[in-house]
């Protein structure tokens, strides 16, 4: 039986966790995962953004569960980001490690009790198919995209998952802002 986008997203969800895991109980390892992590988690959160979430909050009706995730992976972009200007082997990065964490398992556990049951009951077996399809090309094509450096297009989508209006007007900066506040820094 083909997978369909809830079971590649839970998927992409326990190879997440397993990287947590090495990266905690082997310092040693931790340069060379924490690219591969942050390659994963863009991806992951970039394809949901523009593939999944969309259908979400308008086929399946979870258009407040979608803001909240959407926030959620703009806190784990920020730690991404901070924890890429640690010393792997510091203190500090063990810190900021724990939050991105926590942050990840939180959003985790919460999507799938809320937003991937809801998806997957609403959406027919044909259409949870096309949607694994566009997430896996969309993931794909965002391998190698940088924590930090989402372009235009990319936060504007963002936005309109979170429910701001008006974010095809705003610069680039504008909807950095209103996306990604700097507030758990």
């Amino acid at each position: 039986m083909t997978k369909d986008v809830v079971d590649l997203i839970m998927d992409d969800h326990r190879e997440v966790e397993r990287l947590f895991d090495r990266m905690k109980k082997d310092a040693g390892s931790r340069a060379l995962l924490l690219p591969a992590l942050s390659t994963l988690l863009i991806a992951h959160s970039r394809a949901e953004e523009s593939e999944v979430y969309p259908v979400a909050r308008v086929e399946a009706h979870e258009e407040s569960k979608v803001a909240h995730s959407q926030e959620e992976h703009a806190q784990a972009e920020r730690l991404l980001v901070r924890l890429q200007s640690i010393d792997p082997l510091s203190n500090a990065f063990d810190t900021t490690l724990d939050e991105l964490v926590d942050a990840v398992t939180h959003h985790v556990e919460e999507e799938e009790s809320s937003v991937l049951p809801g998806l997957r009951s609403q959406l027919t077996a044909e259409r949870g198919q096309q949607l694994a399809s566009a997430f896996t090309e969309s993931r794909a094509l965002h391998f190698g995209d940088r924590p930090g450096e989402a372009t235009k297009e990319e936060l504007v989508t963002a936005a309109r998952n979170e429910g701001i209006t008006g974010a095809s007007n705003m610069s680039k900066q504008e909807l950095a802002e209103q996306i990604q506040p700097e507030d758990d820094s």
